[in-house]
């Protein structure tokens, strides 16, 4: 903001690099659950393949929370002050 962007821009900056975060955690994490399947069906009770239901309302929960979790930090540095942002750096 001290060299001239938005709000909107931080905010947005912010944002992306959580939601980035998160969609490479996703991406890693999706294919070790479905391989893992294998192993934990002989251990539970009527699990036979990936239910896709679940995955998805359970990817959509990490979503969701990914984006909750982004939006105080993004308001936090859209609202600091860009004087006082760099006299500290």
């Amino acid at each position: 903001m001290a060299l001239g962007a938005g709000r909107s821009h931080v905010i947005g900056t912010v944002l992306r690099g959580a939601m980035l975060q998160a969609i490479v955690g996703l991406a890693i994490g999706i294919p070790v659950a479905i391989f893992c399947v294998r192993y934990v069906k002989s251990q539970l009770y009527e699990i036979t393949t990936v239910n896709v239901p679940v995955m998805t309302i359970a990817i959509g929960v990490l979503v969701l929370a990914a984006a909750i979790s982004a939006v105080i930090p993004a308001q936090r540095a859209a609202s600091i002050d860009p004087v006082r942002a760099l006299r500290i750096d």
